[in-house]
């Protein structure tokens, strides 16, 4: 009776070990998409960012985790072409007192705590890096069988990004630029 006991008790262990495993789904980084969108007094520009890698982790359908890097020397302008300002945008966006993506090449996203808001779409709070300042951010991820798509609003100035910022300087006028920008997210795994 103690061995069937002894048994019984390693099934129960295996079995809820097996029912409770996480699986780890890898992002096909070329296949998915960040758009971003910034916004000023007079207008607005946008453009794209590559996803370096990432993940997501399930539990069966469920999502329970996720990390991601992002590759901000990617970062371009779509709005704008050659000549007309795309360059010096470019430029602008990847320099010190926007990004510095010279110094911090990589933004990281990882969740922390993911609660499910309806089926298939979650509420998502992570700790997002960008320019080496680590703060959370929280958003809704809704998911297919194969697909991830997240609207994440950002305010630049918690990663020290204060260039035009009205909330920092005075008499900007139509050249202050709002302090959150947008990104549109689609992934592919």
């Amino acid at each position: 009776m103690k061995k069937f006991k002894s048994i019984a008790l390693a099934l129960v262990v295996v079995l809820s070990t097996v029912a409770v495993s996480a699986q780890t789904k890898k992002v096909d980084a070329a296949k998915s998409s960040i758009i971003w969108t910034g916004k000023k007094v007079t207008g607005s520009h946008e453009g794209t960012i590559n996803l370096k890698d990432g993940n997501l982790v399930f539990k069966g359908k469920t999502v329970v985790g996720g990390t991601f890097n992002v590759d901000m020397t990617s970062m371009t302008v779509t709005d704008l072409k050659a000549g007309q300002g795309k360059e010096k945008l470019e430029g602008h966006l990847k320099a010190d007192d926007f990004f510095g993506t010279d110094k911090h090449e990589i933004a990281t996203l990882l969740f922390k705590k993911v609660s499910i808001k309806s089926p298939n779409v979650y509420t998502v709070n992570g700790d997002l890096t960008i320019k080496g300042i680590t703060k959370p951010v929280t958003f809704e991820l809704a998911t297919t069988v194969n697909t991830a798509l997240a609207n994440v609003k950002i305010d630049r100035t918690k990663y020290d990004i204060k260039y035009g910022s009205g909330s920092f300087f005075d008499n900007l006028g139509d050249k202050a630029i709002n302090d959150n920008f947008d990104l549109a997210v689609s992934l592919k795994f």
